[in-house]
């Protein structure tokens, strides 16, 4: 997800500078970042200087301290767990960015807001996957979160060429709950030996026009992720969002998805 975010700020002509501790995953960001680029002056997206330039705008530092001060907007994207994401976050606010946000996909934006100092300047930017392919950002207001924030945030969902809707900070917001819906059903259909999983996928592609099937983009997401979300919008909204047995035993073994190679596809 965070590749995907950078990507698409760097194809807007932004610098874009990534917190990445590890040199061998900033390795495959630069290649990531060089082949989209590449695919995207193929369909038409991007002229050839901008696919050219566009490595070149993204930056990567090892830690977030290393990032400079007064950036327009910081967006965090690590794993979907309350004390890792504010302990980010409250780190990331001693830099005073414009605009702080997070790219939780169900976690509460005000109980997240609850140790900064400046809520205020802060939101809930929820990307989807792929993120050079989809076309929505998801902003979710807290109760502090200012209009000029806000507008700032929809501003830049618009010059990134995307479209943005705003979400009350309820769990799960808009998307996520439709989203895990779906795939938490598909999982279930698996388990239950209704189809396959590349013809459970084939179905939503098909017969509904997603762009790639639940299964498929829970293995993008990540099943770790998947599974994450499911537990709190279980704790909140009860057994509807239990996740299946399949989801909890690949995640068990360690098969969590494309960044594994393995999940409910072989990547």
């Amino acid at each position: 997800m965070g590749v995907g975010v950078t990507y698409v700020f760097a194809a807007a002509g932004f610098q874009a500078v990534v917190v990445e501790p590890s040199d061998a995953r900033s390795a495959v960001l630069g290649q990531v970042v060089a082949e989209q680029a590449r695919q995207g002056v193929q369909r038409g997206k991007l002229t050839e200087p901008q696919g050219s330039a566009l490595p070149q705008l993204v930056h990567r530092v090892a830690a977030i301290d290393q990032l400079p001060t007064g950036l327009d907007l910081i967006v965090e994207s690590v794993p979907e767990r309350l004390e890792l994401k504010r302990d980010v976050l409250l780190r990331a606010e001693r830099l005073h960015p414009s605009i702080l946000a997070t790219n939780t996909s169900s976690l509460s934006i005000d109980e997240l807001a609850r140790t900064l100092q400046r809520p205020e300047n802060f939101l809930g930017m929820h990307f989807f996957n792929p993120v050079w392919s989809l076309a929505l950002v998801e902003l979710i207001r807290g109760a502090a979160t200012t209009d000029q924030v806000l507008s700032d945030a929809q501003s830049l969902v618009a010059t990134i060429g995307k479209q943005a809707i705003v979400a009350r900070d309820v769990p799960g917001f808009a998307t996520s709950r439709l989203d895990l819906a779906a795939a938490l059903e598909a999982m279930r259909m698996l388990e239950d030996g209704v189809a396959s999983a590349e013809d459970i996928d084939r179905a939503a592609v098909l017969a509904y026009r997603h762009p790639v099937g639940p299964l498929r983009l829970s293995d993008i997401v990540g099943l770790d992720v998947r599974l994450d979300i499911a537990k709190h919008l279980r704790s909140v909204y009860g057994e509807r969002f239990a996740p299946p047995d399949i989801l909890v035993a690949k995640v068990a073994a360690g098969e969590l998805g494309q960044k594994t190679g393995r999940g409910f596809h072989d990547w």
